[in-house]
């Protein structure tokens, strides 16, 4: 996952353009760990079994079977109004970032001719926002999921 700026609307209309599945996470308001996790939830529209935790979430991403992209397609998560969120919970937004890192890299190693997962982070009232899917940033120490 890298972080270069993107502009949301363009990246949404060539992903629809191009028959990719989209999805539209909103985190307007969002200040705390159990809201994400219900907004990720909403958005995505994960399966029950997944619980409110980072491990959970990593895992539902990485499995995407109730989210099909067509054949040729990928997925794209346009993430908005994340600044908010990303301030009042640094550590919390810094373990979401590690965790999107993860699934965008899987679905790169696994789909390499399509089908993978991109990230974009945007922030409409704001202008652009940074991207994922690229080549990964400078790696840095894992840390541990609670």
């Amino acid at each position: 996952m890298s972080l270069d700026p993107q502009p949301l609307a363009p990246a949404l209309e060539a992903a629809e353009a191009a028959g990719w599945t989209t999805v539209r996470l909103d985190l307007s308001g969002v200040r705390g760990k159990a809201e994400l996790m219900r907004r990720c939830g909403d958005a995505l529209r994960l399966p029950e079994w997944v619980g409110g935790n980072w491990d959970a979430l990593a895992d539902a991403l990485r499995d995407l079977s109730w989210l099909p992209s067509p054949p040729g397609g990928g997925r794209l998560l346009a993430i908005s109004s994340w600044r908010g969120y990303a301030g009042a919970r640094p550590g919390e937004w810094e373990t979401l970032v590690e965790v999107l890192e993860e699934a965008v890299d899987f679905w790169r190693e696994r789909e390499p001719s399509g089908g993978e997962l991109v990230v974009v982070l945007a922030d409409p009232e704001a202008g652009p926002g940074p991207v994922a899917g690229a080549p990964p940033r400078t790696p840095r120490l894992k840390r541990r999921r609670g």
